[in-house]
């Protein structure tokens, strides 16, 4: 099993920046992918971002381009969303992800296999 556990959720103001980590420890996957998905009040879970194991390769769905980054550092086990920017439609829960394979941009949530129990993210205007 592998445990994710996200930090740094919490109220930030339109145009305010908030920093999201996913530490990942249990059992060690190889070479795995990180990604992040959100999920808004009544709204389905959507990927917001996604790294490969060396970090060389980076998805972003188009809402978030410009204004998110990805990163991770594997001597921590760590993945980081840096969301800068913010609107009120980057509210809902944040969630980390963890899924082995090859890797693709935007893997879909069904792709991965290990998640965190979710961080709240609530913009106001």
């Amino acid at each position: 099993q592998v445990q994710l556990v996200e930090s740094g959720g919490g109220l930030a103001q339109a145009g305010g920046s908030l920093r999201l980590s996913c530490a990942a420890s249990g059992r060690t996957l190889p070479s795995y992918i990180m990604g992040w998905f959100r999920q808004a009040p009544g709204k389905e879970r959507e990927s917001v971002a996604d790294i490969s194991w060396s970090g060389d390769l980076r998805y972003y769905t188009d809402s978030v381009k410009g204004r998110f980054t990805i990163s991770r550092d594997n001597a921590k086990n760590t993945v980081y969303l840096q969301m800068n920017s913010l609107k009120p439609e980057d509210t809902g829960v944040y969630y980390c992800a963890v899924r082995r394979g090859v890797y693709f941009g935007g893997s879909s949530a069904e792709e991965y296999d290990y998640w965190g129990q979710g961080t709240h993210v609530t913009v106001s205007s």
